[in-house]
């Protein structure tokens, strides 16, 4: 059975192709729901009209999937509330530089 740890540690193996630094870190993950093999993503971009949204949800999605138990998985792409760089985990701020 897929476990919300299992669907965060696939996402870690997502990135921004503008960043270095996975969806996770970077605190663009929302929240995990998993139902009966069925997993709901929610995700926020660094800003609204990020050209790169359809890419990263894509790759999330494909992600999730591949995940042993998964039957499928939708990604959601939300704005509520807004990104900011204080989302980022430490290891994500010193890597680009910001600590």
């Amino acid at each position: 059975m897929v476990t919300e740890q299992d669907v965060i540690d696939a996402l870690r193996e997502c990135y921004d192709p503008e960043v270095p630094v996975n969806i996770v870190d970077l605190g663009l993950v929302y929240g995990v729901h998993i139902d009966d093999g069925k997993v709901h993503v929610k995700l926020t971009l660094t800003a609204p009209g990020c050209p790169m949204h359809s890419l990263i949800s894509e790759d999330a999605k494909k992600k999730v999937e591949q995940l042993e138990g998964v039957e499928k998985a939708e990604v959601e792409i939300v704005w509520e509330p807004l990104w900011t760089p204080e989302r980022m985990s430490p290891e994500a701020k010193k890597k680009l530089g910001m600590l």
